[in-house]
């Protein structure tokens, strides 16, 4: 898998000196992966079916803080037979009290990414971190109008009568609410769900998997010999260790824990390539099994 970082555009846009979009080629076709930037949450977040000790154990054992864990989130831009696929879509306005995060749109420009030039939309889900972007006019006045959004059907049937019985949601049910009534209401006649999979562009398929929402779904690209998977929050930093932590914000836990799993371990066997939405950017790499759990292995950068 090379990289052609030139063959993408590269304007600089801002005078940010944080690395903020990382691009590479799975075979012929281009991804741009994009850092929407970083949130503070509260650490017991990170899995609500241990303690507060093996929480901070861990956070000790990577050196993070003891109170708060910092959560990357990650967008990417695929191109594809003529298409240009935006996936998922960051947290735009909807967390005015953190103003590390949301950064999408500054991000496009500064990668000379023109909004209206995306094709489709895919979203994994549509928790607030991933579909707030299209809710901020900054991005969404921008973009063609009636640009298709593709989503899994059980994903979009949720959302039209939510059931939040099972879990708190990190204290955020509300706002979970909010943001994704409005989203349907705003995009209700732009949504394209599908039910298993759907191919969105030459070798650029979404596929449901279910788990941390009931549509949850993920990204896989192939061309030629190459591999990436796009997992969106399957995956969280902390579950290579902890595959079973239950995070916060999984609708379904023990169905989670099954599709995390599978995911990291099909991943394991074949060596390709992983992106997910909550990894430190790029967060491009490999998994590796490492007894009973797993280990994440940074793909080394080429610039």
């Amino acid at each position: 898998m090379s990289l052609d970082i030139a063959s993408l555009p590269a304007g600089t846009g801002t005078n940010e000196l944080v690395p903020s979009r990382y691009a590479l080629r799975v075979g012929e076709i281009e991804v741009l992966i994009i850092s929407d930037g970083v949130f503070p949450l509260e650490a017991k977040t990170l899995a609500t079916n241990v303690g507060p000790a093996e929480i901070a154990a861990w956070l000790r054992d990577t050196m993070q803080p003891q109170d708060v864990y910092k959560w990357p989130l990650n967008v990417a831009v695929v191109r594809s037979g003529g298409r240009t696929v935006l996936v998922d879509s960051g947290a735009g306005s909807e967390f005015p009290d953190f103003p590390g995060v949301g950064q999408l749109t500054t991000r496009l420009d500064a990668a000379g990414i023109d909004p209206a030039s995306v094709t489709d939309v895919v979203l994994t889900h549509l928790h607030v971190d991933h579909v707030g972007g299209l809710l901020a006019n900054r991005l969404r006045s921008r973009l063609r109008p009636g640009v298709p959004i593709h989503l899994a059907a059980a994903e979009a049937g949720f959302w039209m009568k939510p059931d939040f019985s099972r879990n708190t949601f990190g204290g955020f049910p509300d706002v979970l609410r909010s943001a994704e009534e409005r989203f349907v209401d705003m995009y209700r006649s732009q949504l394209r769900p599908f039910e298993k999979e759907y191919e969105v562009a030459p070798g650029v398929i979404v596929t449901r998997t279910g788990g941390h929402t009931l549509g949850h779904s993920v990204v896989r690209l192939a061309s030629g010999g190459d591999r990436l998977t796009f997992l969106g929050d399957a995956v969280f930093q902390n579950h290579f260790d902890h595959p079973d932590w239950h995070n916060a914000f999984d609708h379904d836990p023990e169905e989670a824990v099954r599709v995390r799993i599978s995911l990291l371990r099909k991943l394991a066997e074949t060596g390709e390539l992983l992106v997910a939405a909550h990894l430190p950017f790029p967060s491009l790499g490999r998994v590796a099994v490492d007894g009973d759990v797993f280990r994440f292995v940074p793909a080394l950068w080429e610039y």
